[in-house]
């Protein structure tokens, strides 16, 4: 079996970029051409963890006042239905006093429901590409300027994501924490779990962290003083490091993860994919409610569109729904690990990586 062949589980997979880094890209490249000068092509940007990918541009094009230029997502290796798409980005020149503005462009939604990272009415860019998209114009000396992002046929695309059902409506989501798309494949990442552990072990570690994502990983070494080798990058696959602990195990073992994905593993998910699994609110509605709250808030938090509106609205009312989500979700991995003589905890980190559930709370 060839390292290339599709089948052979240990190959190693072709990471990509999300639309946020094509979106970055094309508009910087854009930038350049507003300002006087040529297009960049390629177009390189630098990422929040320091990678330095360079980008083609499939369109270019600019006017008085304006400028535009367009990127061919790659999501190498993963299944990503933006795969292939086209990021297009259009700069204009704004009003002195206005800012840095998102539009969003044919392709792109707006949101339209509470419970994002992003107010109601507002085009579906998040955060960290809105950040480095404004540090491109900050670069390129515009301080007040347009932007507006576009994707040709992302309304169609869209309707193969959830953002009809998180009521991010007319387009895709222009996405990315990284900028970087990490292949999904089951076989390749619980091996690579698998290999963690064993080095884990190897090294003489008595304690180690399961984190589904970058966010958990910082803040799970930054709450017990975790060296790296103690990290293991488990994504959604928190079954597949359980199952393997339970035959190789470890003293202490720590798992942790956003509110949305411990919730998922507190009600009975051992895999964490959006494909899956999904967010129960009922289920939240229901811990809240043991948790004191009046008919009211329960009723809020049971029609809620995400598990982030159902914490802020714990969080609001004073009730500690992290604990309680991370108490059952120990639960759930105590009985999937079968090994008592691991000590085992949950943590429950928000979007800043802030602790907002401890299981031995």
């Amino acid at each position: 079996m060839s390292p290339t062949d599709p089948e052979a589980p240990d190959r190693p997979l072709r990471p990509g970029w999300t639309t946020g880094a094509c979106a970055t890209a094309a508009t910087r490249s854009a930038l350049a051409a507003l300002i006087g000068g040529d297009f960049f092509d390629p177009v390189t940007i630098t990422l929040p963890r320091g990678e330095t990918p360079s980008f083609a541009l499939a369109l270019r094009e600019s006017g008085p006042g304006w400028a535009r230029a367009g990127v061919v997502k790659d999501a190498g290796d993963d299944p990503d239905v933006t795969h292939g798409a086209t990021i297009v980005a259009t700069v204009r020149r704004a009003a002195a006093g206005q800012g840095v503005l998102f539009r969003a462009g044919p392709g792109v939604g707006t949101v339209t429901r509470p419970g994002l990272p992003l107010a109601v009415g507002e085009p579906a860019i998040n955060p960290v590409p809105r950040r480095l998209m404004g540090a491109a114009a900050a670069a390129a000396g515009l301080g007040d300027l347009e932007i507006e992002i576009a994707v040709p046929d992302g309304e169609r695309i869209a309707t193969r994501t959830w953002n009809p059902r998180l009521g991010i409506l007319g387009g895709l989501s222009i996405l990315g924490t990284t900028g970087v798309v990490v292949p999904y494949s089951c076989s390749a990442w619980i091996h690579s779990i698998r290999r963690g552990v064993d080095v884990a072990r190897a090294c003489g570690l008595t304690h180690v962290a399961g984190c589904v994502g970058h966010t958990s990983e910082i803040a799970v070494r930054r709450h017990y003083d975790l060296p790296a080798e103690a990290i293991i990058d488990m994504g959604d696959f928190v079954g597949g490091l359980l199952g393997h602990l339970r035959h190789h195990p470890l003293p202490r073992v720590t798992i942790a993860g956003g509110f949305a994905k411990m919730s998922k593993l507190a009600a009975g998910a051992l895999d964490l994919h959006s494909k899956r699994s999904q967010v129960d609110p009922t289920a939240l509605a229901a811990t809240l409610a043991g948790l004191g709250a009046d008919p009211a808030l329960v009723a809020r938090a049971a029609a809620a569109n995400t598990a982030l509106e159902v914490l802020d609205l714990a969080r609001a009312a004073g009730l500690k729904l992290g604990d309680a989500i991370a108490r059952a979700a120990e639960a759930v991995a105590r009985t999937a690990l079968a090994a008592p003589e691991i000590d085992l905890d949950v943590l429950v980190f928000d979007r800043q990586g802030e602790l907002v559930g401890d299981s031995r709370a």
